[in-house]
């Protein structure tokens, strides 16, 4: 689902997203994308364009975030990627699933330790 062609219009980045143009005028107000326009009003996407909205699309309907969330979620990458620039540099697959496996056991565990503090929240409750 990549976009070829330079600059392109909303009615093929919403074709393109699965997504009403509406909801592409919308997510560019609220997060405040700056696109291009011709002389009479007509936007115009780019490249760069389309992989922030595809990211959106991602936050908001794959991974449940909220509006805030989402702008907060997308804050936080572009901290991590001025701060690390090297992270935009591709893996080989066997370096990326031994990195995703990696990720994936600290994500267990953090998880663990969340249910775990949970557990002692509830018996600090009880005690109160």
């Amino acid at each position: 689902m990549r976009m070829k062609k330079r600059k392109f219009r909303i009615g093929e980045l919403a074709q393109q997203l699965q997504v009403a143009r509406f909801v592409i005028r919308f997510w560019e107000k609220e997060f405040k994308i700056k696109t291009t326009r011709s002389s009479g009003g007509q936007r115009f996407y780019e490249e760069k364009d389309f992989q922030a909205f595809k990211l959106i699309k991602e936050l908001l309907y794959e991974k449940g975030f909220t509006i805030a969330g989402a702008k907060k979620q997308l804050k936080t990458k572009k901290k991590i990627t001025s701060i690390h620039p090297s992270r935009k540099t591709t893996l080989a697959p066997e370096q990326e699933t031994k990195k995703q496996h990696a990720d994936q056991e600290k994500i267990e565990a953090l998880s663990q330790q969340i249910i775990d503090l949970k557990n002692k929240l509830r018996e600090l409750r009880k005690l109160l």
